[in-house]
């Protein structure tokens, strides 16, 4: 069993969209009634990062079927975490209601960046979405002092249960500030609030590996991962860049996760566009197919990939 790559079906690069510089990172696929919905974050012309959707055909995900919307979600206000920009992590559907989780972000001076989550939500079945507030669900706290990112999140028994990117540290590589982070658990009632135990459900094999962006399928009493993680030292398309991972747990033991990389199904190239990177997978089960969006080279600059599992 392995995933079958079906190309690269969205490349911003090849699209005259005014708002729209480069990049379709972070790919966050949705079933909706009549088709398939990606939000994903591009670069504005300003340098800031906002999330936008494209819609494909429900039976054939390879099929643009609408343009690239305008950005769902402004920069925040001066001051606040969003103000340099906003990064789509998680679509959820709640009742009536679509969440949309993402990571704000800050320039910093002692390190590149400072990063939090925060939520938006839509009414209206996923097209324009009003921030819920302007400040962050979950950010720093006493106990994890870097950031808390990049949440997936699914349901099981009335609970929510997040697996999110944290923050483990900053290293000095050549004279330049490069985060490091695992992969942590919090749970929720109501997708708000959340209670989180400071435990690494995919740690690291060295103290330099990142581990992140998690996607997560519930089968039976099954839990399977699909996340991204990284070298610290070349991984700017490099021999350290980003690779697809793959770990199992069961739902009654939502922190021990074994790693089976092996298991991964899918390696580099040869095609042009993941011969250096693949990363920021999201598995999507339609009907008896199940697929896996992601980014190859360049974090998501030449736009969206596609693969289905046989």
């Amino acid at each position: 069993m392995a995933w079958k790559k079906l190309g690269q079906i969205f490349n911003p690069n090849e699209h005259k969209i005014e708002w729209l510089k480069s990049h379709a990172m972070m790919p966050l696929p949705i079933v909706l009634n009549d088709r398939i919905r990606v939000y994903f974050t591009g670069r504005h012309n300003d340098g800031m990062s906002r999330v936008a959707f494209i819609d494909f055909v429900k039976e054939n995900p390879t099929k643009i079927l609408s343009d690239v919307s305008k950005p769902l979600l402004e920069v925040g206000t001066p001051g606040t975490f969003d103000d340099c920009g906003t990064v789509g992590t998680k679509v959820l559907k709640r009742n009536d209601s679509i969440y949309l989780y993402y990571n704000g972000y800050n320039v910093r001076n002692t390190v590149p960046w400072s990063n939090s989550i925060g939520l938006a939500v839509s009414n209206d079945g996923g097209t324009f979405f009003e921030k819920m507030f302007l400040g962050p669900i979950l950010d720093r706290d006493p106990h994890e002092p870097y950031f808390a990112i990049s949440p997936e999140i699914i349901e099981h028994d009335d609970i929510l249960h997040m697996f999110y990117t944290s923050g483990t540290g900053w290293l000095n590589i050549n004279d330049k500030r490069e985060p490091i982070y695992d992969i942590k658990y919090a749970t929720s009632t109501d997708g708000i609030k959340w209670e989180r135990n400071y435990k690494a459900c995919v740690p690291q094999n060295t103290i330099e590996e990142c581990v992140a962006r998690p996607t997560v399928v519930l089968e039976g009493e099954m839990l399977k991962m699909w996340f991204t993680f990284r070298g610290s030292r070349d991984f700017r398309d490099g021999t350290d860049s980003y690779r697809l991972g793959y770990a199992e747990a069961n739902i009654t033991s939502p922190t021990e996760w074994v790693r089976k990389d092996e298991l991964i199904g899918i390696n580099l190239g040869p095609e042009e566009y993941d011969n250096l990177m693949q990363a920021y997978p999201a598995v999507l089960d339609v009907g008896e197919k199940r697929y896996l969006f992601y980014n190859g080279n360049g974090f998501g600059y030449n736009g969206i990939c596609l693969a289905v599992w046989e």
